[in-house]
């Protein structure tokens, strides 16, 4: 089982026990991420594609750690002219370890089961 989720602007192919790097997110570690902006489900070989989104389809996930990317250098230069510029960039991401993918079907079986074993 797979789902495609969006989450800063780009979009993610994640499964079950998944680490991923996602840009900066405001969440600290250790805590509890919920993706509810899931594109598209495929479960035992049944495909859900949203419009935009698939309703009742969640993404959860734990942030792992935070950290920045290895530095890239920006070189702008004019040949001829004198004009050189050199600056460095490093990309923050957080990483997130994916815990689960509950579908609505998942969930009115879990209701159910719940009222069984009460």
């Amino acid at each position: 089982m797979y789902a495609i989720i969006e989450s800063c602007g780009k979009q993610y192919k994640v499964a079950q026990g998944d680490v991923v790097f996602f840009e900066k997110l405001d969440a600290e570690e250790g805590k509890k991420v919920t993706f509810d902006k899931v594109v598209l489900v495929s479960e035992e070989g049944k495909v859900q594609v949203g419009n935009p989104y698939v309703k009742g389809v969640k993404v959860e996930g734990k942030v792992v750690a935070h950290g920045k990317t290895k530095k890239i250098i920006v070189f702008k230069m004019k040949a001829k002219k004198n004009y050189r510029r050199k600056q460095g960039h490093r990309q923050p991401y957080t990483k997130v370890e994916i815990t689960s993918i509950k579908t609505a079907t998942k969930k009115t079986t879990e209701k159910a089961q719940e009222k069984v074993e009460a």
